[in-house]
């Protein structure tokens, strides 16, 4: 005969379940929009080029741009926005209502993830890389620290909507629907591919680093662990673990 949950029990699962869900993954993440965007627009960083945004921020732009023309951006950020409040709209009307309570603990799990990010995916590279500050090696280190901090931001938010919520979620979405992989397979295969693309859009673009074996390998290592987080905690966490991870790594 099995025992009834306990209180303490029921409250960890619905903090594991409930963090998962829209109306604390996507409110969660918002203050990483505002953030990234009124850092950009107060203190905008120039090189010849244009103005520095983060890479991911960048194509999603371009790609806006390509399909709409001037008004592409913007219309871009108008449909995120839209798309993100509907999902929390519609969570909350059959979730219940949203317990700010559950804020400070979302980011005290991403700020200790990071720290276990940075610790082992660190230590599986030791043999690659003798220090953890070779990542921020480059042209990014010649930016203050305002821009790196900005940079860092973007990198939670726009990297993995790009990498973890389009390319992850939807390649292991198409392997369950299309090919009907098992939900452990199709995430799997997203994973791998997911890394390796995120690893490879590090070195592209005028701020991208030069192609090293290296550091192409721990970007592929980070990769793996980011979307491993993302299909098991949701965007939010992952936004928050990448963006804290960064800073500890562009900003400290």
């Amino acid at each position: 005969m099995t025992s009834p949950p306990t209180r303490s029990s029921t409250r960890r699962q619905s903090y594991w379940a409930a963090s998962r869900s829209p109306r604390y993954s996507l409110l969660f993440a918002l203050p990483l929009l505002v953030l990234y965007e009124g850092l950009a627009a107060a203190r905008p960083a120039r090189v010849a080029g244009g103005e520095i945004l983060n890479g991911a921020d960048v194509l999603l732009r371009d790609v806006a741009y390509a399909l709409l023309g001037p008004p592409g951006p913007l219309a871009l950020m108008a449909v995120v926005i839209l798309v993100c409040a509907l999902l929390v709209y519609r969570d909350v009307r059959r979730g219940g209502g949203v317990r700010f309570t559950m804020f400070p603990l979302m980011i005290a799990e991403s700020a200790v993830l990071a720290l276990l990010f940075g610790i082992v995916v660190g230590t599986a590279t030791a043999e690659l890389l003798t220090h953890l500050s070779a990542l921020a090696a480059g042209p990014i280190q010649g930016m203050d620290a305002t821009t790196r901090l900005m940079l860092s931001l973007g990198a939670g938010l726009y990297e993995e909507l790009v990498f973890r919520v389009l390319l992850v979620g939807g390649l292991a979405f198409g392997g369950r629907v299309v090919l009907g992989l098992s939900r452990f397979t199709a995430g799997a295969i997203a994973t791998v591919v997911g890394a390796l693309a995120f690893s490879a859009f590090h070195y592209i673009g005028p701020y991208g680093e030069p192609l090293q074996l290296q550091s192409f390998v721990f970007r592929a290592i980070s990769g793996v662990a980011f979307s491993a987080l993302y299909l098991t905690r949701g965007f939010g966490i992952t936004a928050w673990t990448h963006a804290l991870y960064d800073i500890w790594v562009l900003v400290g």
